[in-house]
């Protein structure tokens, strides 16, 4: 089972989350959104939508710096393990919880509004209780597992074992005396990736990069003995090249 879990159900969620993101764009790029239902309902929405995404993207951010930043790095810009046990135990919790309050008031929204609730699909539910688990139980495995003067030491255990995984030789035994709540937590998280593709959560596969490289916008106005006798107002003079 050990074996199964930290060796093998990783590269399972990862093929599934490349394979399925190219099926998706091959065979169903109009279906490749979040099917707003912003038409239906929109005030709770614009209070809901972004407390969830930068909750969401905080706690993501905090994964990535706990799991592949070594604690060699850490210790070599001066900050303690202490600082970083305090800064990972506040500002998780802080992320997560936004990010619950934020998945509950869609929910909300999408069981009291009539037609956001018949606009959502079986998929949709299966979705936000995953989301929901994987996040209420990092959560519930931080505090648990957590005091304001210590916590469980992830980063000699569960960081190497990821970090492992990159080099197709996952040190499962590093994941032996993981307490129970963490691994429910990443067994859920692993689950969720593979489910990525096939849900409204392929959207953030398609952020417009592109936006941050394409050429200026130029706008030209008409000729000169066109425009009319009206002094142009300050800063909206011509600019002749």
């Amino acid at each position: 089972m050990s074996t199964l879990l930290w060796g093998v159900l990783p590269y399972v969620a990862f093929v599934l989350l490349v394979s399925g993101l190219i099926w998706r764009h091959r065979y169903d790029k109009f279906g490749w959104t979040t099917r707003s239902s912003q038409v239906y309902e929109s005030r709770l929405l614009n209070i809901a939508s972004p407390m969830f995404h930068y909750g969401i993207l905080f706690v993501l951010v905090g994964h990535l710096m706990g799991l592949f930043v070594p604690e060699s790095w850490t210790d070599a810009v001066g900050m303690s393990e202490h600082t970083y046990h305090l800064f990972s135990l506040f500002g998780g919790t802080a992320a997560g919880a936004l990010a619950v309050v934020g998945i509950g008031m869609l929910v909300y929204r999408r069981r009291t509004n009539a037609p956001v609730f018949k606009a959502t699909t079986r998929n949709d539910k299966t979705m936000y209780v995953m989301l929901l688990a994987a996040i209420v139980m990092g959560l519930w495995a931080k505090l648990a597992d957590s005091s304001v003067s210590s916590g469980y030491d992830y980063r000699q255990t569960i960081a190497p074992w990821a970090r492992s995984l990159f080099t197709l030789q996952p040190d499962v035994s590093l994941m032996e005396g993981v307490p129970v709540a963490f691994q429910v937590h990443i067994v859920i998280g692993m689950v969720l990736i593979a489910l990525v593709p096939f849900t409204r959560l392929v959207h953030m596969f398609s952020a417009p990069v592109q936006y941050l490289f394409r050429p200026y916008v130029v706008y030209r106005s008409k000729e000169q003995g066109q425009l009319g006798q009206r002094p142009p107002r300050r800063g909206w003079e011509r600019v002749d090249r």
